[in-house]
């Protein structure tokens, strides 16, 4: 069970304005009404690291605000079942690395699961609402829907196309998702076919504009943030490294991060930034490669490539080997490559702190990549669009949502380097135009991507499942 602090969903009102705000308050008495006592439960693989889990955090503290019961339970699991799972996590996303997973995977994953339902069964009860959430979660709905309860599947991945490999994923699945009663994507062309349509909802997820993450930060809390990780040249500002925790509480950053580099930006040199996790699919090392092949001969600036430390997501096992690889290429680099590119990892044991340390990064960065070979919704992008920051992105999944014209740079093929070194070039060259997508960027944001939308979105969700029962 993981605890979540209350969030006053008041906050909203003045960012969102008082007719969202009516609508969201009045969403959330009708919800009430319906679960007559009734609990939402979400079920997860992870409590820390990545965006899903991220994302709970916030809506999980403000739905509790809201009066509305509702818990998060994580799962367990050996790492077999998280190798399975990644296997599964990357053919949804098309690749095929791992081979087919056989019959003892599938062996193995629905026991890990069966035995996980037996555990949630403690608290899941008769007519509460299952929500899962990813591929992790699937085997759980026939357990948690032969024992009463309301099971919603909720997928966060997928590509709009198919191959054999996202075939041979969703058929790994198909068997336990049959128990489900209404599945949730962020985008209609992620739906498989063979899911009836009337069962389906389209949720995209939301940030949070007062979490440690995207809170505002002054300039000298920024830049004292970054003296503290390491990752500036010159003297620090002389105020704290201050941010305000989900709790409301004041929290300071006191943690470095471990630094690949050789040197340091200063203060006013232009900035390129990937924030993401060590995943092949971020491809953070083709956003290195294009920065050192087509940046570093044609424009100023440093790039930053950060992530968390790799020791600290539980469930993924791939991330220490992709940041070995970013480390051997790194030192591969030719001199005048490498003097400019830093891999950045940041400690996780602190959630809010380690948000607070990506909000500064990404306030002081001049121009946020995201340079994915596929996404699930890519969040970071509307994080980094949210701090007046143009992002460029690649054209696949949800970031084709997320870049509107004129808000940032969409690159219609990720593996183009020469493609994206121009555009990264052109933002770090002229600070004009990138403030003006930046701010453009941010209002789009405030539009399409807070949490009001997005729990309104589930508040219908909840209102159609319960009234059909």
């Amino acid at each position: 069970m993981v605890e979540v602090p209350r969030r006053p969903v008041s906050l909203l009102e003045p960012v969102i304005g008082g007719q969202r705000y009516a609508r969201l308050t009045g969403a959330a008495s009708e919800v009430r009404r319906q679960l007559a006592g009734r609990t939402v439960w979400n079920v997860n693989s992870t409590a820390t690291g990545g965006g899903v889990a991220e994302m709970l955090q916030v809506l999980v503290g403000y739905v509790t605000d809201l009066d509305i019961p509702i818990g998060w339970l994580v799962i367990t699991g050996d790492a077999e079942f998280f190798a399975i799972t990644k296997r599964l996590h990357n053919q949804i996303h098309g690749a095929r690395a791992g081979g087919p997973l056989g019959a003892a995977e599938a062996h193995h994953y629905t026991r890990m699961l069966t035995a996980n339902a037996v555990e949630l069964l403690g608290r899941i009860q008769p007519g509460d609402i299952a929500l899962l959430h990813d591929p992790q979660t699937a085997g759980l709905a026939g357990p948690l829907a032969r024992a009463g309860a309301r099971v919603v599947w909720r997928s966060h991945i997928g590509v709009g196309w198919e191959n054999d490999a996202t075939r041979a994923a969703w058929d790994f699945l198909r068997p336990h998702l049959g128990a489900a009663e209404a599945y949730v994507f962020s985008r209609r062309d992620y739906v498989p076919p063979w899911l009836p349509d009337d069962q389906v909802s389209i949720i995209p997820p939301s940030i949070d504009p007062f979490s440690p993450k995207n809170q505002d930060l002054d300039a000298a809390t920024v830049r004292a943030v970054l003296a503290k990780l390491g990752v500036l040249d010159g003297a620090p500002p002389r105020v704290p490294a201050g941010f305000v925790r989900r709790n409301g509480a004041t929290g300071t950053v006191t943690q470095q991060a471990v630094i690949t580099g050789e040197g340091r930006p200063g203060p006013d040199d232009p900035v390129l930034l990937q924030v993401s996790r060590w995943d092949r699919l971020k491809d953070m090392a083709g956003v290195m490669r294009g920065f050192a092949d087509h940046v570093v001969p044609a424009a100023d600036g440093y790039l930053m490539l950060a992530g968390p430390a790799v020791a600290e997501v539980s469930d993924d096992p791939e991330g220490a080997a992709v940041y070995g690889e970013c480390l051997l290429q790194w030192h591969d680099l030719p001199p005048a490559a490498r003097a400019r590119v830093l891999l950045v990892t940041l400690p996780l044991d602190d959630i809010d702190e380690n948000a607070a340390m990506v909000n500064a990064l990404q306030r002081h960065a001049t121009v946020i990549a995201q340079k994915s070979l596929a996404e699930g919704f890519g969040l970071t992008v509307s994080e980094g669009m949210w701090k007046g920051r143009p992002v460029i992105g690649s054209a696949v999944g949800g970031i084709i949502d997320q870049i509107a014209d004129g808000t940032g740079i969409l690159l219609p093929d990720p593996a183009d380097l020469e493609a994206f070194g121009r555009a990264a070039s052109l933002l770090l060259a002229d600070r004009a135009e990138a403030t003006r997508l930046g701010q453009a960027a941010h209002a789009y944001v405030r539009e399409n991507y807070l949490g009001d939308i997005h729990l309104i979105r589930y508040a219908q969700l909840l209102g159609t499942l319960i009234v059909e029962h």
